[in-house]
């Protein structure tokens, strides 16, 4: 186990990031063109998605039915949850949007770690989880990013009057259903590339993989090595910002994958899935996204602050799901079957 924790903190993303944290820290001159920190997110958001609906090609939807509407189920609840936590202990609203969408999404580097533990235990579980990870990606980022044009549209639309006593009222044109809400939410180029790559993926199936394959396959650690450089300069530039939030950072960063990953793990033994797959369930919901949704953020929500999602998702959760985190899921899942 000490072997799957140190191979994952010392990969080559983390040192990455790492570095350029360091480098903003200490004021490095390093500073990625906003060209290519714009295009580097469009790759990897396009990326991810279209590896997720090659997957998903493979299987049927009879086959699919029970955990994807338990996947499904995470995506919304997760984000909501998050979001209504962040909001009760006084997060500002960008930064608790980044949270909802960070821990609403997940960690496709703890979700390899997960089927490295299960490896070594010799545990079973269904192949097409595979999918169920990459699909897990979009429908928090979609819904965080939902919840943020609400919060826009709910105050640009309250409108202040004085009543006959001579104090003020606020009243609100109704929300629902807003088309330009609806199409801003949908269309934005963040949700846009990962719903679109997924369905091409989906559609093409192994007919597409050898297109696919030179740039998106091969291409990605080595593109996602320099996304992880600049995210690292973000996040340190960022980072006296965090005092401001004081020890409730840490303890989000504790909680949430303590509190979501029993919850993925009981959705999974709804789905009729194995000991392993309850697990990797669980490892879905607990899980944090460092690559699609700080992509997304980047370019949705530029007011979140890299500091606050990513340092928690990296910093905090990442290690602790290594260290505690998968002994306890996959606990909770032989205590299930």
């Amino acid at each position: 186990m000490t072997d799957i924790v140190l191979s994952n903190l010392l990969s080559p993303a983390v040192l990455f990031f790492a570095l350029g944290l360091v480098a903003a820290l200490f004021k490095s001159d390093l500073r990625f063109p906003s060209g290519l920190s714009e295009a580097l997110s469009i790759y990897l958001l396009l990326a991810i998605g279209l590896k997720g609906g090659l997957a998903l090609s493979h299987y049927t939807l009879d086959q699919l039915s029970a955990v994807l509407l338990a996947t499904l189920s995470l995506g919304i609840i997760i984000p909501i949850a998050t979001y209504l936590i962040c909001a009760a202990f006084k997060v500002d609203r960008h930064n608790a949007i980044g949270l909802a969408a960070t821990y609403g999404s997940v960690s496709i580097v703890t979700y390899g770690a997960a089927l490295n533990y299960l490896h070594h235990e010799h545990v079973y579980y269904e192949p097409y989880m595979n999918a169920m990870v990459v699909l897990l990606e979009s429908p928090a980022i979609l819904v965080s990013l939902f919840m943020l044009r609400w919060m826009e549209h709910k105050q640009n639309n309250t409108a202040t009057y004085q009543t006959p006593m001579g104090t003020t009222a606020s009243s609100m044109r109704p929300f629902w259903p807003d088309p330009a809400v609806i199409k801003e939410s949908l269309l934005g180029k963040s949700v846009l590339l990962m719903m679109g790559g997924l369905a091409i993926g989906w559609l093409g199936g192994e007919r597409f993989y050898p297109v696919i394959e030179p740039l998106f396959i091969h291409l990605y650690d080595s593109v996602l090595i320099l996304f992880m450089l600049n995210m690292g300069l973000l996040a340190g530039e960022r980072l006296p910002e965090l005092r401001a939030f004081g020890y409730k950072l840490p303890l989000f960063g504790i909680i949430f994958p303590l509190l979501y990953g029993p919850v993925g793990v009981v959705l999974g033994k709804w789905a009729g899935l194995s000991t392993g797959g309850m697990m990797l369930m669980g490892v879905l919901a607990a899980s944090a996204s460092y690559i699609a949704a700080p992509a997304a953020l980047r370019s949705s929500v530029p007011e979140a602050n890299p500091s606050v999602y990513l340092g928690l998702a990296l910093g905090i959760t990442f290690p602790l799901n290594l260290i505690i985190g998968l002994p306890f899921y996959y606990y909770l899942a032989v205590m299930l079957s």
